[in-house]
């Protein structure tokens, strides 16, 4: 079952009916209960009735039990002896015995004759036996009237008459009322069940597909979108603020976020031919002109054109093992010292460079070596085209981590262009930059391997009046 409404529908109804046939379980068991408690009551008001007449001596075969069928009785003493029945009982069970023929027993007043004689003459009132107040015990049985046999709910009252003898009254009351009522009420919950049901599948299915029409739209927009390659489309958000609503504006602003950044690869690829095609071009044409005239090849141009060319490329490796999603690495190293060194090994740059580096330690850091020392060299190149006389490094414990300060004295960095700077390919002076080899790389990488070492890249005003390039990464653990 692959349909979302097919398997919604399907766990409703399955719900609805388990729910339906609890409740219904437990509305039949409450209905009986109380159907047997009102025949317990009626069992319970024969049966006094007729303890009502053996308290005031009534002679057991003048006991008046009233309707039969409707009310059997069976007298018993503590013997367990039958000792009156209700007339044309044939059969009976779940009293504590099962006979239906009295046993002759002396009548009650007779069993007090003797005392009635020595009694003084002035004590003229019989003596009178009485009815059990406790409660009566109950039960559950049959019995057989005038042929026909019924399911009772019989009540048991004790009684004691003049004589002192404690008899047992068991009165019962029909439960075929409430044998009817059960199965009337069952009969209807079982032919109301499957209405129910598939009126519950039905609402189910309807409102599934109404709640899931939005799906499918944005299911064919995003279809149609990746038939045609189009990624400026965008999938229909609907007005409600439920999750389909939000599943809509989720997928939207993934489809901006993909159309971003295949605008940003085409950029780059754009860029990276253009940069690729000055240095080219230049090459070809001096091997052409050398080709032709081998005296004047412009040796140390070509030379000059190569290295451009390949530092190019390395840039451009490095750019896309990045977005590649190249990990930063996890070795464990002193960012001090990895100053020091990368400072040591520039050996051409126009404008000397001072390094201020605390001989307290604590200055390591995790990550890829060759990264952060590519960070640190496109800093300080981009330092030396911008300064006039001075560069400053200055590397310092800050916030946890550890800071590395790169500053100059040239004209600086506008504010307005401060994250601009970090843009692939961007140069605030194309011309001079162009001409000293800049090909708008250097700050993209540095900002980017810094991130990916969970760290920061940010530009502000030196102190000097130039450019504060300042690095922070977190310190080791």
């Amino acid at each position: 079952m692959r349909s979302v409404r097919a398997r919604a529908a399907l766990g409703a109804t399955v719900v609805v009916a388990l729910a339906l046939g609890v409740a219904g379980l437990a509305v039949l068991l409450v209905l009986r209960a109380n159907l047997t408690d009102q025949a317990g009551l009626q069992a319970e008001v024969a049966a006094r009735e007729v303890a009502g007449q053996l308290a005031l001596d009534v002679p057991y075969d003048e006991l008046e039990t009233g309707d039969e069928e409707e009310h059997p009785v069976q007298v018993t003493d503590e013997d367990g002896r039958v000792v009156a029945v209700s007339e044309d009982l044939e059969a009976i069970s779940g009293t504590g015995t099962d006979r239906v023929t009295p046993q002759r027993l002396p009548a009650p007043s007779a069993a007090g004759g003797d005392e009635d004689d020595d009694r003084d003459d002035e004590d003229d009132d019989p003596g009178r036996g009485e009815v059990s107040t406790d409660e009566p015990g109950f039960g559950n049985g049959t019995a057989t009237v005038d042929g026909d046999r019924a399911d009772y709910r019989f009540a048991s009252v004790e009684v004691t008459d003049s004589a002192g003898r404690t008899l047992t009254v068991h009165a019962g009351a029909p439960l075929a009322a409430e044998q009817r009522a059960v199965n009337s009420v069952r009969a209807a919950m079982l032919a109301g069940l499957p209405v129910v049901l598939l009126v519950v599948a039905a609402v189910t299915w309807l409102v599934t597909r109404r709640a899931l029409r939005p799906v499918e739209g944005i299911r064919r927009e995003m279809a149609a979108i990746t038939a045609s390659e189009d990624l400026g489309r965008r999938v229909p958000e609907p007005d409600s603020r439920d999750e389909v609503a939000r599943l809509a504006r989720t997928t939207n602003e993934t489809l901006t976020a993909l159309e971003a950044s295949v605008d940003r690869q085409r950029r780059f690829v754009a860029d990276a031919s253009h940069e690729l095609r000055s240095p080219i071009a230049s090459l070809r044409t001096q091997l052409e002109v050398a080709a032709a005239h081998p005296g004047l090849l412009d040796l140390p141009g070509a030379v000059a054109d190569t290295v451009r060319l390949q530092a190019l490329a390395a840039d451009l490796l490095l750019l896309a093992r990045l977005d590649a999603g190249e990990g930063p690495g996890r070795t464990r190293l002193d960012l001090g010292a990895l100053i020091r060194q990368e400072v040591s090994q520039r050996t051409g740059d126009r404008v000397p460079v001072t390094v201020s580096v605390p001989e307290s330690g604590g200055l390591e850091v995790t990550g890829s070596r060759g990264q952060l020392a590519r960070v640190a060299g496109n800093l300080l190149d981009n330092a030396q085209r911008h300064a006039d006389r001075s560069v400053g490094v200055a590397v310092r414990r800050e916030h946890g981590g550890v800071a590395v300060a790169v500053t100059d004295d040239g004209p600086g960095v506008p504010e307005a262009e401060r994250e601009r700077v970090f843009a692939r390919f961007v140069r605030l002076d194309d011309a001079r930059t162009r001409d000293e080899g800049g090909a708008g790389l250097g700050l993209a990488i540095a900002r980017d391997v810094a991130t990916r070492h969970h760290g920061r890249l940010t530009v502000t005003d030196a102190p000097e009046g130039g450019a504060r390039f300042e690095l922070w990464l977190p310190g080791a653990d």
